[in-house]
């Protein structure tokens, strides 16, 4: 059975950071096939960043500079690091990934909530 499973999402106050895992499970993924989405309420669901072929990474315009994909190739783990957070940064977080046959996954999703 494959799985993304997210975990690291909370409360945090504004200026904060907060870390996000997903591990992936139970098919083939490659780092160049993983990202992070998030859907805030009222709105459609929006990459926030994701690796890209050739090992480049691609963020989205509000979070350049304060969040950071990475990848742990030993622990099938793709991480989120979000530093600087905004009131507007708050959504449900979701993983991504499309495995070794092209099929799209995605984690259950965890919620990021930024707030005094």
């Amino acid at each position: 059975q494959v799985q993304l499973v997210e975990s690291g999402g909370g409360l945090v106050q504004p200026g904060g950071s907060l870390r996000l895992s997903c591990a992936a499970s139970g098919s083939i993924f490659s780092s160049n096939a993983m990202g992070w989405y998030r859907q805030a309420p009222g709105k459609q669901r929006e990459l926030v960043a994701a690796f890209t072929s050739g090992g480049n990474t691609n963020y989205a315009d509000s979070v350049k500079g304060r969040f950071t994909i990475s990848w742990d190739n030993a622990q099938n783990t793709v991480y989120l690091q979000m530093n600087s957070l905004k009131a507007e940064d708050t959504a449900v977080y979701y993983c991504k990934g499309t495995d070794l046959w092209k099929y799209d996954y995605w984690g259950q999703g965890t919620q990021v909530t930024v707030a005094l």
